[in-house]
């Protein structure tokens, strides 16, 4: 049985009307983590420098390499003036670099660099001890669970618009 309705049986995806509202108990959650953990990170600016968004802009570039303002923008739902901020910030400490762009002459490729990624691991670090802390004996079939459904979430929202 699940937890809200008892005539369901074990695994049976929630009528459209029940979603709705438990997944409205998931975003009443997701908005404070994210503002605290924003905050916190913000904390770990004195150690490390990187703003927030300069933190957002260095991981996407370790995590998937090379890329223009605009995908910056696409992938992370922020404006590009935002990430062009962020990037402009990381180029004047040095931890990315603006590299032309083969494929498209008027965007370039924003690339980081070995001080960039130095940076960005020390500041994962730091995020990784901080997440050791979560209690409630998480099994990782939760954690995918979990993950599954923001995924789900997030995908819901792909055709919002973000203002440039």
């Amino acid at each position: 049985m699940n937890d809200t309705d008892p005539t369901l049986p074990a695994g049976a995806p929630l009528p459209p009307d029940e979603l709705g509202r438990r997944l409205t108990e998931v975003f009443d959650l997701v908005g404070p983590l994210y503002r605290r953990a924003l905050r916190k990170v913000e904390q770990g600016e004195a150690v490390e420098g990187a703003s927030v968004g300069v933190r957002s802009v260095l991981d996407l570039l370790r995590r998937k390499g090379d890329m223009t303002v605009p995908q910056l923008s696409r992938i992370q739902a922020l404006s590009r003036q935002f990430v062009q901020r962020m990037v402009n910030e990381a180029a004047a400490h040095g931890w990315v670099e603006i590299v032309p762009n083969p494929a498209h002459q008027r965007s370039s490729l924003i690339r980081i660099t070995g001080e960039g990624r130095s940076l960005i691991a020390a500041v994962l670090d730091r995020e990784h001890t901080l997440n050791r802390e979560v209690g409630g004996e998480l099994t990782d079939a939760e954690v995918r669970a979990c993950v599954r459904v923001l995924t789900e979430m997030l995908r819901t929202f792909d055709h919002v618009e973000v203002d440039d």
